[in-house]
């Protein structure tokens, strides 16, 4: 991954660094990583990560947003729905192991 795909790499080291917190912050969750998971497959609705994940509303809209704020997941709008994918940050999910 290069510096152009990525977005954990800033202008600057303080910058790299702050991008870097936010990712590790995001993925050291097991809740946020069963979202992951969830999303390892194929893009979901919100909906769809309901089913996949069994979390409530709140609790799922609450950890996709710090996943958005890592860099882990991006929200797409599409055909008037709102779709969650993962972004190459994200994929990191392929070498993590779940327990």
């Amino acid at each position: 991954m290069d510096s152009k795909t990525s977005k954990t790499i800033g202008d600057s080291i303080e910058e790299t660094k702050e991008f870097h917190t936010r990712f590790l912050r995001a993925v050291n969750n097991p809740v946020r990583r069963r979202i992951l998971i969830a999303l390892k497959d194929s893009e979901a609705t919100f909906e769809d990560l309901q089913v996949r994940t069994g979390l409530d509303p709140k609790n799922l809209e609450w950890q996709l947003s710090i996943l958005e704020w890592g860099f882990c997941v991006e929200k797409v709008f599409r055909d008037g729905t709102n779709i969650y994918k993962l972004t190459q940050e994200g994929k990191v999910i392929d070498f993590m192991n779940e327990k």
